[in-house]
């Protein structure tokens, strides 16, 4: 008869006796085995879970080592199948980390794994906000992941949490950040949300790029200094940072390096759980551009203009109730809904010809073609720069693991396999591999980072306008691109010949002043 050594077993022997030799470990497993072996697979998980349970429950300082997988990526590459292969394999529950997906009755337009494709899988956060509620803040996700991951650990099983909101992802994965740089309203800090920062309280957000700036030169000329004049958005958090805590950004920013440096050297580390797994699901670009193409075709004959509409319908039904939308958060972002609007507003004004309104109709669909490619995008973006910026801080880039989802037909061998065998060595607390070891593709993106990182220890960026040329940017790297461009070359070239002309006219200006002198002089002797 062949042993089934189940995963919970080994996770019994190591709460009872963590320290213990291997082969005492492995004899308590072996005598444990024989003594449930007989009973029916589903009654011995049972035993299995409530033993490891109970054991945890003595034993708190092992509860600290329990385990988490997160799964990132961009969209269409296969997050929500790893996780789910990840928790058929070992007996875990998915929390969903995607913002879109939390809104029930809108499982197309938000990209909703089908039911039939979770295995029975327990699925958290997924398909349970009304489309009429309020807009999720990170600060409630926050909150909502973590009760869940204790709940799921007190029942045995393994949490894993997957989705494309990222900076839901990382809220969850590192230790409380007093602020985030550069980050949106939506993904700033938890403890500056329960302020509302709205132009009602200070006007002044609702001015011009160039009036912010010069608001912020004067409170945070160090923010100041970092954007660039028009980036409105990131000038504006700046001030909303100061204005809800009477504190520059920069100061926090400050404070925030010197507690990340001070856990780093104390070695408590930045990770919230110790024995933390990232999986980051990826493709290349080409490949990926195509398959979100087919996937959005895939959307529409699946009925995602019918859903587009029910939201379109609701958001008109809401209006002529006189009852407002605020249609920059939540659902209401999503991509769909806002693309085909124009297509449904022109069919409610009946003025469009037949063929006019399916031209209209192919447009908003290719734009949501386009929106798709660039979120995608987006989301890559996010994890090479602010992920792994997080996870180097934290001296834990190793914990990171990119999967090459571009042929799916080897997802077994190229996913699945790897991916059970790095999660299998940590749960046994074996050593895991090198992230850059899984393919040629993790070595390539994994590698240059790690590159980059040496080239350019802790570079902070700042932004930088040329007197010459009058062009602002940002960074040391787009500096020196500049001062390099050819426009840059002839502008110097411009200026200096404009300073010898300038140069030239005012000698000559100089030296008729002086001539008109002279004779003046000369003229007031002979007068005398």
């Amino acid at each position: 008869m062949k042993l089934d050594c189940d995963v919970s077993v080994f996770a019994i022997a190591d709460e009872v006796m963590p320290d213990k030799n291997p082969a005492i470990r492995f004899f308590f497993f072996f005598a444990f085995w024989l003594l449930i072996f007989k009973l029916p697979a589903t009654q011995r998980q049972h035993v299995e879970l409530g033993m490891l349970s109970a054991f945890r429950s003595f034993n708190p300082r092992r509860t600290l080592m329990d385990p988490l997988i997160a799964v990132v990526g961009a969209t269409g590459t296969g997050k929500s199948k790893l996780a789910v292969d990840l928790a058929a394999r070992f007996n875990g529950e998915i929390i969903n980390g995607d913002a879109m997906q939390m809104y029930r009755g809108l499982p197309i337009i938000t990209n909703q794994i089908p039911i039939a494709e979770r295995k029975g899988v327990p699925h958290h956060l997924l398909s349970c906000v009304d489309l009429e509620a309020e807009a999720w803040r990170i600060s409630h996700f926050k909150k909502e992941a973590l009760r869940l991951i204790e709940d799921i650990r007190s029942r045995g099983k393994l949490p894993i949490l997957v989705g494309g909101t990222h900076y839901y992802t990382q809220a969850v994965l590192f230790k409380d950040q007093l602020v985030g740089e550069g980050s949106d309203v939506e993904d700033g800090v938890e403890a500056y949300e329960e302020v509302p920062c709205t132009s009602e309280k200070w006007p002044i957000l609702d001015s011009s790029p160039e009036i912010l700036m010069e608001k912020l030169k004067e409170v945070d000329p160090v923010m100041a200094a970092r954007w660039h004049p028009k980036d409105a958005r990131k000038i504006r958090r700046s001030l909303e940072i100061y204005f809800q805590t009477g504190r520059p950004a920069s100061e926090i920013y400050a404070e925030q390096q010197i507690q990340k440096e001070k856990a780093v050297s104390q070695e408590e580390g930045l990770l919230r759980f110790e024995n933390t797994l990232i999986f980051w699901v990826h493709a290349e670009k080409e490949i990926l551009n195509a398959r979100l193409d087919a996937r959005v075709d895939d959307m529409v004959q699946q009925g995602l203009l019918a859903e587009a509409e029910t939201m379109f319908d609701f958001l008109q039904s809401k209006e002529a109730q006189g009852i407002p939308v605020d249609l920059t958060r939540g659902v209401w972002v999503s991509i769909g809904f806002k693309e085909l609007a124009p297509y449904f507003t022109a069919r409610r004004q009946a003025e469009m010809s037949e063929e006019e309104l399916l031209a209209l109709r192919s447009r908003c669909i290719e734009s949501i073609r386009t929106a798709t490619r660039q979120y995608g995008g987006s989301q890559v973006k996010w994890i090479r720069n602010k992920l792994w910026r997080a996870l180097a801080e934290a001296d834990m880039t190793r914990r990171l693991y990119l999967l090459d989802t571009s042929n799916v037909s080897q997802w077994g061998g190229c996913i699945t396999d790897p991916s059970e065998q790095i999660v299998q060595s940590m749960l046994q607390s074996e050593t895991t591999p090198d992230p850059k070891s899984l393919s040629v593709l993790a070595k390539t993106v994994l590698g240059a980072k790690e590159e980059q990182a040496q080239a350019q220890p802790g570079s902070a960026m700042k932004s930088f306008t040329c007197d010459v040329c009058g062009k602002t940017v940002v960074g040391d790297e787009q500096w020196e691109i500049h001062l390099k461009s050819y426009s840059h070359k002839r502008g110097v070239k411009s200026a200096a010949r404009k300073a010898e002309r300038d140069a030239y006219f005012r000698k000559r200006e100089l030296e008729a002043q002086k001539g008109e002198a002279l004779e003046a002089d000369s003229e007031g002797k002979l007068n005398a």
